[in-house]
This record gives structure tokens, C-alpha cells and sequence, in this order.
């Protein structure tokens, strides 16, 4: 089963494993924990274990049957390069979307040094973007190193929750950055020089720049429940997408 997704960057999500582990910073607060819980509570399909770790073999050949090109993000509700998944597995997640070359996948993890070692053995098609998340200068930029090693068509940072300002990023090989602070009711505040240094800086080096939203705090560093310009920054709304965009 794949879903339409509320995700501004994306249309659909296929999530042949849910659960996950907490390895940074940027996990703290994570979408994904309280949603799964959520989802266990109503007994939606695949939950039964809520964010413990599921492989769910029956969804992988979902993709297959949707014949319009479809932008998927996959597994958003956990992360496909996680110790604890088999290569076995991420293998046949690989060879469905070589099988549909008529949509566009995109893949996003914390585990660049097994992103790497994997495709350092098996090839990535041309249809899958892959990206790292990058939250803060300890955890988050040195993935960065790890993706640039993924031969992909499309390299792809996560920026979000921006925890801190990253200082000087070395975007070479990268096609494309997404920033956005932290939602939720325990949200951490993202300041606006952190979001633009990051825009500025994809800007100098020629990566497109997209600019998710401020989450649970307003450009103008007050708490709120719901920004009335959460995703304008300097006055205007970033929805640049990589040139290969379909």
C-alpha cells in the first residue's frame, strides 16, 4: 500500500519497513515515533509492532501496479539503511524501482556509512535520488562525505530539523538541499541565519535550494502553533527542484 503524502517535496510514500531506532539529534523529536503510535492505536495494517522495526515483504511490489509516474519517498515512516534490515532486503526494494523506471524515488537516511558500503557493491538506478539528513556539524555534515561516494543520478541533503548553524558545507555533487526547522510540540527553534547561510551557500555553489517550512517557531523566533508565513524566507516561497525533476 502506498499512500498520498502531505510532504511538500514529494507525492506519494511507500514504506515497505516502518520503525526505527534513534541515532542523533535530529531523532529526538521524530514524526514518524509518534505517528507509528498513533497508527498501532487504531490497528492500522503494519503497526501491530507500533515503531519497533517491521519488514513488510507483502508492500514491497506496490509501485508495480500504479502506472502514472509517481514521485514516491520511501519509508518515510523508517529508514530503509537501518543495521537491522538485511541487504537481502534492500536489494529487492532496489530492483522494484529499476522496474518501474516511470517513477522517481526518493530515499532518505541517517546511515550514509552503510548507504555507502552498500552501493559500493550494487548499482543505483536512475530513478532513485538519494539523500542523507543533515541536522547539525557533529552528526549531520559528515554524511554528507558518505553520500558523495553513492554514484546516484540525484544527491539530496535533508536539512531538517536545522538544529545549528552548519558553517561552511562543501556542496560539490549535491543537487539539490531541503531545509526546515522542527514541528511538533516540543519543537527546537531554527534561526533564520542558520536557514539562510544554508540558501546563500547553495546559491554560490549552483544547487537548488527548497524551503520547507519553519515549524513550530516563526520567522520572528516566537513559538506558535501554526506560522502564518511558515514557508516564506526573505520574502519569498523556495521551491527549487533539481534539473532532472520529472
Amino acid at each position: 500500500m502506498t499512500t498520498v503524502s502531505r510532504i511538500e517535496w514529494t507525492e506519494r510514500t511507500w514504506n515497505p519497513t516502518v520503525g526505527c531506532t534513534k541515532i542523533s539529534p535530529g531523532c529526538k523529536h521524530c514524526y514518524a515515533e509518534v505517528m507509528a503510535r498513533r497508527l498501532q492505536a487504531m490497528r492500522a495494517s503494519g503497526y501491530a509492532n507500533g515503531f519497533e522495526l517491521t519488514l513488510l515483504p507483502d508492500r514491497l511490489e506496490d509501485p508495480l501496479g500504479r502506472k502514472k509516474p509517481t514521485v514516491y519517498f520511501v519509508n518515510s515512516m523508517s529508514d530503509l539503511f537501518h543495521d537491522e534490515i538485511p541487504d537481502a532486503f534492500i536489494t529487492q526494494v532496489f530492483d522494484v524501482i529499476a522496474r518501474t523506471p516511470q517513477h522517481t524515488y526518493q530515499i532518505l537516511t541517517k546511515r550514509a556509512d552503510r548507504l555507502a558500503a552498500f552501493f559500493s557493491t550494487h548499482p543505483v538506478p536512475r530513478n532513485a535520488w538519494i539523500g542523507v539528513s543533515v541536522e547539525d556539524r557533529k552528526y549531520g555534515l559528515p554524511r554528507i562525505d558518505q553520500l558523495r561516494k553513492v554514484p546516484a543520478s540525484i544527491r539530496f541533503l535533508s536539512v531538517e530539523p536545522l538544529l545549528e548553524d552548519l558553517g561552511s558545507i562543501d556542496l560539490s555533487d549535491m543537487h539539490w538541499v531541503i531545509v526546515g526547522g522542527e514541528s511538533g510540540p516540543k519543537a527546537r527553534p531554527m534561526k533564520k541565519a542558520w536557514a539562510l547561510a544554508v540558501q546563500q551557500q547553495c546559491e554560490a555553489q549552483g544547487v537548488a535550494f527548497f524551503f520547507k517550512q519553519w515549524g513550530g517557531w516563526g520567522a520572528d523566533g516566537k513559538r506558535r502553533a501554526k506560522s502564518a508565513n511558515g514557508r516564506v524566507l526573505e520574502g519569498r516561497t523556495w521551491d527549487e527542484m533539481p534539473a532532472t525533476a520529472p
